[in-house]
């Protein structure tokens, strides 16, 4: 396990700043905020979410996976009535959708757990139950010299609360 620090800042502007001088030293923070930021998202480097290319993926061979089972179906078993055609595309659609959906859901919730990396047995990070009551919070992992560096770059954003602790999580 390495050691870490543990900041605790009263304002948003200051967490902000903090994880951005964090990151520009080469450091990988973890952020706690009492609510969704997009402040804070931002400053940690976050865009836009990959779930949304499972989900077409998903889609798409749902799509594929209805036309396809529908044209093998017709042509293992054919119903020969009317003179229509063998495969009718129009009439599989319907079936087509469905699994559109079906797979694009089923892609969206695998994808979503992945990349999540749920569920995460490693023992959980150094936290402070102030981060749901209205306090940002910033933890660092680092050692030696790092450690040093991080404190200063926290401690430059005037925390509220400073401490080390030990930690065991990857960013």
């Amino acid at each position: 396990m390495s050691t870490g620090l543990l900041a605790s800042y009263e304002y948003l502007d200051a967490a902000v700043d903090a994880i951005e001088g964090l990151r520009k030293a080469g450091f990988r923070p973890t952020a706690y905020s009492p609510y969704p930021e997009h402040h804070i998202e931002e400053a940690l480097g976050y865009d836009q979410s990959p779930v949304r290319v499972w989900t077409l993926v998903g889609g798409l061979t749902g799509t594929a996976t209805g036309f396809a089972f529908t044209s093998w179906t017709s042509l293992d078993w054919p119903l020969v009535v009317g003179g229509k055609p063998m495969i009718s595309i129009p009439a599989y659609v319907v079936i087509a959708f469905e699994l559109t959906v079906l797979f694009g859901a089923l892609a969206t919730v695998i994808g979503l757990f992945i990349l999540s990396r749920i569920p995460d047995f490693k023992p959980a990070v150094v936290y402070d139950p102030e981060f749901t009551a209205g306090r940002y919070g910033v933890y660092v992992e680092a050692s030696g010299e790092r450690l040093a560096e991080a404190r200063r770059i926290l401690e430059a954003q005037e925390p509220a609360e400073l401490r080390e602790g030990e930690g065991g999580h990857d960013a």
